[in-house]
């Protein structure tokens, strides 16, 4: 590895610079923070999905009443009282987008919060409908954030068998055409494969990865019997379950009507070499390059055979290659790392985000980020956001980025730092000549703040 840059570690694989926050000072502080009492979490609290499963069942039980009493104040009442469930729901989910912005701005462990972000992206889900459909940031709360540094196998279960992936992928509904359900209801249809493709071809083993069409039907009718009641939390219904034994990839998994041959499954899916090597370059191409080393993509590989998917020794792998750090390449920000780095330069005051009502959020923080591309919790499938840099260098991207950083730095902070101190702030060693020229430059402090933010320097990690 080349010599360790505290600037350009915080840069690249964490959040970006900081005024207040100390650059990380080597790569064993960066892989320590995974492992550490995890401070953002406890000072900006985002519900677990434990919590909001609450939410659920509240509004199962209003929409029983409702039901029962059709035509009757009861009822009305009833969906009043949800709609209310439904209104509150959507106004935690945009609170919990100000908390998972003021974890970026305040982290002292950068390269934990992108991780997170990126596995929840791997394993994108959210609900469908009714309150639920406001539980991603819930979900990835304790669904993905406890097990990032961990073994990939663990986090593959705990994501793949979560109730928000289930309801995501329709796995809730899925039937086996043999299974008891079935044979009572006098149907052969009812299997859903979503799932099964989605964990074969995004989760694991990747689109070219060596599976067969049967192996994801093999695989979907072994996943028949996941499922999910609020009340209960996570369910296993036999009558659901396809009988007899099921291969996939060559393996037969027995014993059918219990969650054991499911997690048996994931756990050698996990393991598989293309699974590494799908994972590793995912890794590189989020923290590295859209064209990363392939040298890079093969040490991380070799690494991730080896341990297993131990994912604390994939990232040592990632960290201690030299391609890694390399500045040639260094992707576009999306726009969430835009505005959360952006507002980690200007050490947004916490008070600010979270004092804020749920329309000044949207108008400051949610909206802006659609504009460039990029709606909060709301994907177009499941395979989450794309890292291409074309992908976000649209002209109405790239225009939305620019009103932002003109307006939205003041809304954040009105009382604006000093530009060419701001310059350093937020690009360090690394501001080019011309940005400190055109900061000092400029005609206001809003202005001066726009040109630093929207500056390339600034743009890529």
């Amino acid at each position: 590895m080349r010599a360790f840059q505290p600037e350009f570690a915080e840069m690249r694989f964490g959040c970006g610079l900081s005024p207040v926050i100390a650059p990380i000072e080597s790569v064993e502080a960066m892989l320590a923070g995974i492992t550490a009492p995890d401070a953002m979490a406890q000072r900006f609290p985002i519900e677990p999905f434990s919590t909001f499963r609450e939410r659920m069942v509240a509004s199962d039980e209003l929409r029983t009443t409702l039901r029962a009493n059709r035509g009757k104040p009861e009822a009305k009442e009833a969906q009043k009282e949800r709609n209310l469930l439904k209104k509150q729901a959507r106004i935690d989910m945009t609170h919990w987008l100000g908390q998972s912005m003021l974890r970026r701005t305040y982290t002292e462990t950068g390269f934990f919060e992108r991780l997170v972000y990126f596995w929840g992206d791997h394993f994108t889900a959210t609900g469908k409908a009714g309150v639920v459909k406001r539980a991603t940031s819930p979900y990835i709360e304790d669904g993905i954030r406890p097990f990032v540094g961990g073994r990939f196998a663990d986090l593959l279960i705990s994501a793949v068998t979560h109730p928000v992936m289930l309801q995501f992928l329709d796995q809730d509904r899925s039937m086996g055409p043999g299974s008891e359900r079935a044979q009572k209801r006098g149907k052969t249809a009812g299997l859903n494969e979503n799932l099964a493709r989605e964990v074969m071809e995004l989760h694991t083993l990747g689109v070219d990865g060596p599976y067969t069409q049967d192996d994801v039907r093999q695989l979907a009718e072994l996943f028949t019997g996941l499922s999910f009641q609020p009340k209960q939390g996570a369910k296993f219904r036999k009558d659901y379950v396809e009988p007899g034994a099921e291969t996939v990839l060559g393996v037969t998994y027995d014993d059918a009507y219990s969650i054991k041959p499911v997690h048996a499954v994931l756990e050698d899916l996990s393991v598989h070499p293309a699974t590494a090597r799908h994972l590793s370059w995912k890794l590189a191409v989020h923290f590295v390059s859209d064209t990363p080393d392939p040298a890079l993509i093969d040490h991380v590989t070799a690494r991730y055979i080896e341990t297993e998917g131990d994912l604390m020794q994939v990232y040592a792998a990632l960290l201690e290659h030299p391609a890694a750090w390399t500045p040639e390449g260094a992707n576009i920000k999306p726009p969430v790392e835009f505005v959360g780095s952006a507002m980690r330069a200007l050490a947004v005051d916490p008070a600010v985000v979270t004092e804020m009502p749920e329309k000044r959020v949207r108008n400051v923080l949610l909206t802006p980020m659609a504009v460039m591309g990029q709606t909060w919790q709301k994907f177009s499938g499941p395979d989450g956001w794309p890292e291409e840099d074309d992908a976000w260098l649209t002209p109405q991207g790239l225009s939305g980025r620019v009103r932002w950083a003109m307006a939205g730095p003041e809304m954040l902070r009105p009382d604006l730092p000093d530009p060419r101190a701001f310059v350093d702030t937020a690009l360090g060693s690394f501001a080019p000549e011309d940005v400190k020229f055109a900061a000092g430059a400029a005609e206001s402090k809003s202005e001066a703040i726009g040109l630093v933010l929207m500056s390339p320097a600034f743009q890529r990690r």
